[in-house]
């Protein structure tokens, strides 16, 4: 049986509001791969299963993704206050940033060698997004659902968007009810199994 070391937490409002202002500003056009090394491997303020779970529903909720998770940390750590100071620490320098960017950017936006840049930062963060995908499969193994049928659902997923290009809530509605129904069976599978929740 393995040690689990355990985990840390943020010390204050402060530090969540400075960590998460770190992380929004080393990300361009999605900051997955930076959050995941963050949070999971240098900070230890979650593990990759508690990511894989908090990032399912930071996805499936209304706005960017990211700035779901930090409110839901935040909100975990410190209640509304810290979901707030997480928050801002996602919102305030990037938008300075994002300000001045338009304003040079401005300038140049028709010439080739911007727009070559674009589409190369484009096929980066594509990249960088399935390299986490990639390195987060693991976290799968000990999910109730079962390795393969998380890669059937993604594999599903993925037809539906990429390939068939049917609209987003269409698929997450249908593949979502699946999962949801399969992973219900599963639980209680394992209840009835050990005679108690999981």
């Amino acid at each position: 049986m393995q040690e689990t070391v355990p985990l840390n937490h943020p010390r204050s409002k402060t530090d969540l509001f400075v960590s998460f202002t770190l992380l929004a500003l080393q990300g361009f056009g999605g900051v997955l791969a930076v959050v995941q090394r963050e949070l999971v491997d240098k900070k230890r303020w979650m593990t990759r299963e508690q990511f894989v779970e908090d990032w399912a529903v930071a996805q499936i909720m209304p706005g960017p993704n990211v700035v779901n998770l930090s409110l839901m940390i935040g909100g975990r750590y410190f209640g509304w206050r810290g979901a707030l100071a997480a928050l801002a620490g996602m919102l305030v320098a990037p938008l300075g940033v994002v300000l001045l960017l338009a304003v040079a950017f401005g300038s140049v936006s028709d010439a080739a060698w911007a727009q070559g840049a674009l589409r190369g930062m484009g096929a980066v963060s594509a990249g960088l997004i399935a390299a986490v995908g990639l390195k987060l499969m693991g976290a799968l193994k000990r999910n109730p659902m079962g390795m393969p049928m998380c890669i059937a659902l993604a594999c599903a997923s993925f037809a539906g968007v990429g390939l068939m290009r049917w609209p987003l809530a269409y698929v997450l509605l249908g593949t979502g009810l699946v999962a949801c129904a399969w992973a219900y069976g599963q639980l209680a599978k394992q209840v009835s199994r050990t005679g108690e929740a999981p």
